[in-house]
């Protein structure tokens, strides 16, 4: 115990290094809960629009639904993201609107990424929809994990 002790007096960056590692942790298991969330805003805005609405009638109306849940879960997205995962500091008008738009574009950009991927993973890989969609998923979500931590809310 006391050699433990030593250590951490004559090293004290291995004491900041474990509190960095726990707060990585702690931010990525937030992130991690946040998209969870994320996803059902989307999936149930989805639902309740195609279903619960005449949305649901035509093939524009389902595509409509689709903009509209995919929209709102990237606001939900950056205000929890903002507000829970990152604790971004960003203050004034401008700043919480460049940090905003940086978001979406990010978003926007691995939503691009998705659907070329999947489509790629289906057509030529040969995958099943949902597997393709599920791979091509986790790199999307690591992806916008890392473009939001360094980018995004730096």
């Amino acid at each position: 115990m006391e050699k433990e002790k030593d250590k951490l007096i004559k090293n004290p960056d291995e004491s900041s290094n474990a509190k960095k590692e726990r707060r990585v942790n702690s931010e990525v298991c937030r992130y991690l809960i946040i998209g969870i969330c994320t996803t059902l805003v989307n999936y149930l805005l989805f639902l309740f629009l195609c279903y619960m609405t005449p949305m649901g009638a035509s093939n524009a109306g389902i595509n409509g639904a689709n903009v509209i849940a995919i929209s709102a879960a990237i606001v939900f997205a950056y205000v929890t993201n903002r507000v829970i995962v990152f604790k971004s500091e960003a203050c004034g008008k401008m700043a919480i609107a460049k940090e905003m738009m940086r978001f979406v574009a990010a978003r926007l950009g691995t939503m691009a990424i998705e659907v070329i991927g999947v489509y790629l993973m289906i057509s030529f890989a040969g995958q099943e929809p949902f597997a393709g969609k599920l791979l091509i998923q986790i790199i999307v979500v690591a992806g916008n994990y890392f473009i939001s931590r360094y980018l995004v809310f730096k």
